[in-house]
């Protein structure tokens, strides 16, 4: 990089290459301008009044691009559906949340991108539930100025948007509990209690709860009375260990539901199932999830909400702090 003189009315657009001080006696003394800053209209009059007729700016370099215009570069290929960004401010842009939805980040391109030197994506943890104006990602280069091959290489590897917010949906929630200690009336059923808060949380409509006894015909005939009733979502409970009376992940698979996983790498609630009938997820819950402060009901339940499609491949990752 050079420097160069520049008479300070013909600085517009030109880039300070160092900081500009305002002192007015016995009242303020302070950076007024930092460097790096792009010289505007209206700061001419402003830089006039400090004396400053000639600046000292950066010389036109071909290949070299300044950090806001980076910024926005890094932005344009980084940034998906239902995202607002802020302004960009010292070469740094913020990603928000339009809406209360599912952060959904690619991380492999993430990856790919980070390690492309003086070039920095931050994130929120990929597939967080956020809120409406929440700053999920920020975007920014090293060097007040940047190679421009580099950032021509970020663009070159994104072949899709980065990071997505998946709006949150209002759906429809019934819930299938299986066990003859319930139906009978020997217990009573927890699984409705823990349930029902975490449910209301993300605005669900509660359509309602079946109890069956340890019936292999009666499970999948509950199962399919709330799919002809239009459920979005069916949360099964009880009758999901090993025993032989625990018959619900059978019956789930007899209304032609497409199982997931039985089973995942995440305590509590490591025997759940995840299926699909459809569109319609259909999860298993194990009573291990009544005795937790966090469990699979944590991990999962808001992607459902968000149509997000749960495969096999990412039921494996969870075993990554799967320990809740």
């Amino acid at each position: 990089m050079k420097l160069k003189t520049i008479k300070t009315v013909d600085a517009v657009g030109q880039v300070l290459c160092h900081d500009i001080t305002k002192i007015v006696p016995n009242e303020f003394k302070g950076r007024l301008f930092k460097k790096g800053h792009i010289v505007r209209e209206e700061d001419i009059e402003v830089l006039l009044s400090l004396g400053k007729d000639i600046l000292y700016v950066w010389e036109d370099i071909e290949g070299l691009v300044h950090e806001n215009d980076a910024a926005i570069r890094l932005k344009n290929v980084i940034k998906g559906n239902n995202l607002d960004v802020s302004v960009v401010k010292e070469g740094k842009i913020n990603l928000i949340s339009k809406v209360d939805g599912l952060l959904k980040i690619n991380t492999d391109l993430l990856f790919k991108i980070n390690m492309i030197d003086e070039v920095i994506v931050a994130t929120k943890p990929n597939l967080m539930f956020v809120k409406k104006g929440d700053t999920v990602a920020s975007t920014r280069v090293i060097p007040l100025l940047i190679d421009e091959k580099k950032l021509i290489e970020v663009e070159n590897i994104v072949d899709e948007k980065v990071i997505n917010i998946l709006p949150l949906k209002t759906k429809k929630v019934a819930m299938v509990t299986t066990g003859n200690e319930i139906f009978y009336g020997r217990i009573k059923d927890k699984f409705k209690e823990i349930l029902l808060p975490k449910l209301s949380e993300y605005g669900c409509e509660f359509i309602g709860q079946t109890i069956v006894p340890d019936d292999l015909e009666e499970v999948t005939k509950a199962i399919k009375n709330h799919l002809e009733e239009g459920a979005e979502l069916i949360i099964c409970t009880g009758g999901m260990s090993v025993d032989p009376s625990d018959i619900t992940p059978q019956g789930i698979i007899n209304t032609g539901s497409k199982i997931v996983t039985y089973g995942m790498p995440v305590l509590s609630g490591s025997m759940t199932l995840i299926a699909y009938n459809g569109n319609v997820p259909i999860i298993g819950l194990p009573a291990g999830v009544l005795f937790a402060k966090k469990s699979t009901v944590d991990v999962i339940l808001h992607r459902l909400l968000c149509d997000d499609l749960i495969t096999r491949e990412e039921v494996a990752l969870y075993g990554n702090g799967g320990l809740l």
